[in-house]
Formats: structure tokens, sequence, C-alpha cells
């Protein structure tokens, strides 16, 4: 994880330039439409603040975190948001949001730490509360052309993590498009609701 932390601070503004006309929109809206007014919302691996300043623009309370220190500085000058640096296996809260707003960010944990994470988000939202996650599509693990760590899952996998998790999907769309290392993705959006009283699985 430290590589691709090293890999963020040092191109964070160029992050930023690459990613101000982002393509979730669609997700952004279909999760919104779901929350309640004002919402509670985590933005995990927010980047430059992008979506956690729309949350804040949409009458929604935003808790912005990234691991990367000079993502969290970017998104900190953004009217409205709160901003710190935190990693994933620090979200430690219980019944704390109604959203979760984790996009494409958690592609960067080794699989083996995935259903950690997992249990973490179900066990910080509130129940029945909403989880969004941005992930790309494929098989393995590890670096691409430019020093960020990966993992790939499939749909069915993914499923599979978010069912054990406490997690039911209601909608999902896929995409494809270049990285920022230049490389065709397959994308997916994950739209899940946390289980009520659900108990994660493993």
């Amino acid at each position: 994880m430290s590589d691709t932390l090293a890999v963020y601070n040092a191109r964070a503004q160029d992050y930023a330039e690459r990613t101000k006309n982002l393509q979730e929109w669609p997700d952004f809206n279909a999760l919104c439409a779901r929350l309640p007014a004002p919402a509670h919302v985590l933005d995990l691996g927010c980047g430059p603040g992008h979506y956690a300043a729309r949350f804040v623009q949409a009458g929604h309370s935003v808790e912005a975190v990234d691991g990367s220190a000079e993502m969290v500085a970017l998104a900190a000058k953004r009217p409205g948001v709160n901003a710190r640096q935190a990693l994933f296996h620090q979200i430690d809260g219980v019944a704390l949001y109604d959203a979760i707003w984790a996009n494409f960010s958690l592609l960067h944990a080794p699989r083996a730490d995935f259903p950690g994470h997992l249990n973490r988000l179900h066990r910080a939202l509130k129940p029945g509360g909403w989880l969004h996650l941005g992930m790309k599509l494929g098989t393995g693990e590890g670096p691409d052309s430019i020093g960020r760590f990966y993992s790939y899952y499939t749909e069915a996998q993914l499923d599979e993590h978010l069912a054990r998790a406490g997690f039911a999907p209601v909608s999902r769309r896929l995409s494809e498009g270049p990285g920022m290392d230049g490389t065709l993705s397959r994308f997916i959006s994950l739209l899940a609701q946390g289980i009520p009283n659900g108990t994660p699985k493993g």
C-alpha cells in the first residue's frame, strides 16, 4: 500500500485534473435518491474531494478519508468537507453512516484484507444503510505500470464477498475506460444495502 500512496501523493494534482469530469454521476445520483435528508456519508478514498463536495452541495454531511496526505489536503480545501487521513483498517465506527461511497478505493486493498474491510463498513453503516462500491473487473492482484497495487475480482466474486459481509446488491453498472496508467480497464459500480441486523459471515 505504501507504494500506491506514494504514487497518489506525487500525482495528486494531476489526478485531480484528470478526474474533475467524472463518469460516476449516475451512480452518485442513484445513491442520493435513497438517502434521508440530510444524511451522514463516509467518502472512503475521497481523493481530491470531487464527490465529497457534491455530497455537501446536496445537503448532506460528509466525512472524507484517504490514505494519501496530498489528496486529503486537496479535499480539505473544498467548502464544507471534513477530510482526514486514514487507511481502510482504521474505519472502526458502529452505526455512524447512512451511506458509504467507496468509489474505486478498495481495489487497492490486498485480496486477503478485502473481507475484513467490508465487514468494517457494514458495522459502520446504520441498519439498512447503503454502500456504493466501484471496482475494476479481472483476476489476480499486483502492481500496475506506475506502481499502484490492485486487486481484481469477477462480478460473481464481488457478489459473494458482499453477501458474506451482510450486503444485498440492488443495482450495478458496467463500463470501461483508460486509467491513469493509460491501460483500458473494465469497471463495475455496485449499489448494495446493508441487511438490517445482518451478521457478517467471515
